[in-house]
């Protein structure tokens, strides 16, 4: 039996559109028959997204953890009604946490904490006057669980947490929700980062790096970007009125704590 969505002609922001976890959220809402404005800093991805489904699909090619980017999304929006949005984009670099100065933890709070306020006080607003909104913010399991070397990483997306949660408690009377969904290992891009430094580490190769990751998941194997997608594109629907305030792990049964 097919469940419909009811995401039909809504008008949702996906941010990190053109690869991994986000790419594969921008589709399933296509498949859903939704409107997506599509953000990231590949101009090509987002074309060929856009080539699929030509009507459905507005881009904005730029940095999402950038002022001018956010300019422009708003600008693009206007006061069309924006159903919701997946607040996505890539992380900082992997270190550890000695190898870190000053500096590389003031640009991470620049690339994992600070738009998200922004891009979230320039949507919110409009939502609750609406009666309707989900944000869906996708971190990582990290917040259950450190990951080894991403140290800025397990830092920064705590504070995410904290900030999410504490917003969603105070406009939860307004019909707007917002959550978290923290993956795992995932098989997209964004874990060559964690290969690359293991490998040096190590002196292993990228493909011993790689088994090693899988060999941490309980199921014995990395995740699906479509199988995340399913549960993302229903968070960012209707059916999921009376969830909010909540950090879902999708990890493949990496966090042992009972809270995971």
């Amino acid at each position: 039996m097919h469940m419909d969505l009811q995401i039909s002609n809504q008008l949702l922001l996906v941010g990190g559109a053109s690869s991994g976890l986000g790419k594969a959220v921008a589709t399933q809402l296509l498949s859903e028959g939704a409107h997506v404005i599509a953000v990231a800093r590949s101009s090509d991805a987002l074309q060929e997204l856009r080539q699929t489904h030509p009507y459905k699909v507005e881009i904005v090619v730029g940095d999402l953890t950038l002022d001018a980017t956010l300019g422009e999304l708003a600008q693009l929006i206007g006061n069309r009604s924006l159903s919701g949005a997946l607040i996505n984009a890539g992380g900082p670099p992997a270190m550890t946490a000695l190898e870190t100065t000053l500096s590389d933890w003031d640009a991470a709070y620049a690339t994992v904490l600070r738009w998200k306020v922004a891009l979230t006080q320039l949507l919110v607003p409009g939502m609750m006057s609406r009666g309707y909104g989900r944000l869906v913010f996708i971190e990582s399991a990290s917040v259950k669980q450190p990951i080894e070397n991403l140290v800025l990483s397990n830092a920064f997306r705590l504070a995410v947490v904290g900030f999410v949660k504490t917003l969603s408690q105070e406009v939860a009377h307004s019909g707007v929700t917002l959550n978290i969904l923290a993956p795992g290992y995932h098989a997209t891009p964004a874990m060559e980062r964690l290969y690359k430094k293991k490998s040096e580490q190590t002196g292993m190769s990228m493909e011993e790096a790689m088994l090693q990751y899988i060999s941490q998941t309980k199921v014995g194997f990395l995740g699906a970007a479509a199988d995340f997608a399913s549960l993302a594109v229903w968070l960012l629907s209707p059916h999921s009125r009376y969830l909010t305030g909540q950090t879902i792990s999708v990890d493949g049964g990496i966090i042992k704590g009972t809270m995971g």
